[in-house]
């Protein structure tokens, strides 16, 4: 028996359970393959609410979370001594001549044009005519961030179980009594679902996976500064002269593997948005799973039965989120405040 037990190791799952854990309670966490190998590890770690042109309740709630991540970081940094690769470098969005809505976005304040935004970073493409300059977003580098976490959770004595499938979540009324799992039974107080695109293999949830393939390549004279978040591809720079180049977005299930057709698409556009990629070597390829709700809004909180709680369908800002979902599921849990974006909503 556990306090609560967390079925889904990536970001979402890690960053409730040590929320949880440093108010005391007893945590284990069980997942299906290693943890952070799911969407958290194919993702770009774009910190990026505006970027991403969030509307309404989604953008307040990805800027809360965003402002809590130098906190966070700190936090989790004492915990496991390591370094998480977070660099609020800001994020220069272009505006392309051939836009429709060109006209529209020159009116917004954050709009520099062109000559600004070669001070802000160099080397962009011909097509690009301005852009957004957002100084308050940046990045963490996500596969260093999940070791990190694991790391941290070890160290509150957080109980990890990898490469166990969940096989059935077991009810009983109003209750879930067990999980039936590749290692027997799982028994605790409360469950928290956090299993991204693979939510719907345990619960009739509306999410579904997008795909979406990416690719690396190595920038030796580091030129790029800024994280490039443009409308046809997003362009990541890390501190160690990788880059990294997002992203399809594919309705095809959980259908594996990168395509021509799809790396091509992903070069062609980074390439006219910054042009120094063409001579870049690649140094990886890769695709992930995001766990899409048909309105993009993660579904959060209480469930039909009374002792499992939701965290899931965070689509494309799993890493943005982390933060703000592992409070307020906290608080739900321990002081019984309720979520934003209840799942029956």
């Amino acid at each position: 028996m556990t306090d609560v037990l967390v079925i889904g190791g990536g970001v979402i799952g890690l960053a409730t359970a040590i929320a949880l854990s440093q108010k005391g309670a007893n945590v284990t966490v069980v997942e299906r393959d290693l943890c952070g190998h799911g969407a958290t590890w194919a993702a770009a770690g774009m910190l990026a609410p505006e970027a991403e042109r969030l509307e309404g309740s989604l953008l307040e709630f990805g800027i809360r979370s965003r402002k809590m991540y130098p906190q966070w970081i700190a936090n989790l940094m004492r915990l496991s001594g390591q370094d998480c690769g977070y660099w609020c470098c800001g994020i220069v969005a272009p505006i392309l001549a051939d836009s429709a809505e060109c006209d529209r976005l020159l009116q917004h304040h954050k709009y520099i044009d062109r000559e600004q935004t070669d001070k802000c970073q160099s080397g962009l493409g011909e097509s690009i005519t301005g852009s957004f300059w957002l100084p308050e977003e940046g990045q963490v580098n996500n596969r260093k961030l999940i070791q990190t976490l694991l790391i941290a959770a070890r160290s509150l004595s957080i109980k990890i179980l990898e490469g166990i499938n969940v096989y059935q979540i077991e009810r009983d009324r109003n209750r879930v009594t067990h999980l039936d799992t590749s290692a027997g039974k799982l028994q605790s107080d409360r469950y928290i679902l956090a299993t991204g695109a693979w939510t719907r293999c345990l619960l009739p949830l509306p999410v579904k996976p997008i795909k979406g393939q990416m690719l690396s390549v190595y920038d030796r004279d580091r030129q790029l500064q800024r994280v490039i978040f443009a409308p046809t591809c997003y362009i990541v720079p890390r501190q160690d002269g990788t880059i990294v180049i997002g992203a399809t977005v594919e309705d095809t299930g959980f259908t594996q593997g990168n395509t021509a057709a799809g790396i091509m698409h992903l070069l062609n556009n980074a390439i006219a948005v910054y042009p120094a990629i063409a001579n870049m070597q690649i140094t990886e390829t890769w695709w992930g799973f995001r766990p899409y709700t048909p309105n993009e809004i993660p579904l959060l909180g209480a469930s039909d039965y009374e002792n499992l709680i939701i965290a899931t369908g965070h689509y494309r800002n799993g890493i943005l989120f982390a933060p703000i979902t592992a409070k307020l599921l906290t608080d739900f849990i321990i002081d019984g405040i309720p979520t934003p974006f209840a799942v029956n909503d």
